[in-house]
């Protein structure tokens, strides 16, 4: 398939899945239940964390955690004390257990009040091309206080070779102008030329049937690859094409 024909094709099924009706069946829908802010990224990096596995299930325990958070995301992980992480129920996602949710919820306490929050992270070390390395340095950041051992497993690192799938999706859904209403685009400071496509054995088996990915791993360096070639198609929002990867791979089993 020539670039053109290539490109003609997946900008067709970017208006086929980028409709509102893609979040009925997909896990931006928590987020979505918000407008302010704040509530927004809290419940959208939250739920971008459990996005592993079945999606129902996904879906079924993210709203499971914002219940637990009283339905108010910013004002418990802002304001929350050691006694109400205490009376939070046992809550687990395949390995996304209690410890792990009640130390995310002290992390995201520490980057709002001592970091001005997620967008603040990530703006600060984003380059002008990527968000890559902001990234890495947030990991570093949302572990710069007392943490158990085992929660780092779920934030991915690009440095140490991890396409960092769950981070890249929350960052579209915060970065990403969608005139559809399905991205929130309300970081402005990062502008969706700098995002990666959230990569996935979806997005990564319909990209290598269609020439735009050679590699066989779903890694940092595939990652890079796919990027590059996404930005060829449209330097200005590459990420949209996320939409026609997902929906060929999920939907047309393509």
């Amino acid at each position: 398939m020539k670039t053109t024909e290539l490109k003609a094709f997946l900008d067709y099924k970017v208006t086929v899945y980028n409709q509102a009706r893609f979040i009925e069946t997909d896990p931006i829908q928590i987020p979505h239940l918000y407008k302010r802010k704040e509530d927004i990224e809290i419940a959208g990096f939250l739920t971008a964390t459990i996005a592993w596995g079945n999606r129902k299930s996904i879906i079924k325990n993210a709203h499971r955690m914002l219940t637990l958070l009283d339905h108010s995301p910013a004002d418990f992980v802002i304001n929350h004390s050691k006694k109400d992480l205490q009376q939070l129920e046992n809550f687990v996602h395949r390995t996304f257990n209690l410890t792990d949710f009640i130390y995310f919820i002290e992390a995201l306490q520490h980057i709002y009040k001592k970091h001005q929050g997620l967008e603040s992270v990530f703006k600060t070390y984003s380059s002008a091309s990527s968000t890559q390395i902001a990234i890495h340095e947030f990991k570093k950041i949302f572990f710069e206080i007392p943490h158990p051992q085992r929660t780092t497993k779920h934030i991915s690192d690009p440095h140490k070779g991890s396409a960092a799938k769950r981070i890249n999706m929350f960052l579209r859904w915060m970065a990403r102008k969608d005139n559809n209403g399905v991205d929130f685009g309300i970081w402005n400071s990062i502008a969706p030329s700098q995002l990666s496509c959230p990569l996935d054995v979806h997005s990564g088996n319909v990209a290598r049937k269609l020439g735009l990915l050679t590699r066989k791993q779903n890694d940092a360096k595939a990652l890079l690859e796919l990027d590059t070639n996404l930005r060829k198609l449209d330097p200005n929002d590459p990420v949209k094409y996320d939409f026609a990867l997902f929906g060929l791979g999920v939907f047309e089993r393509f």
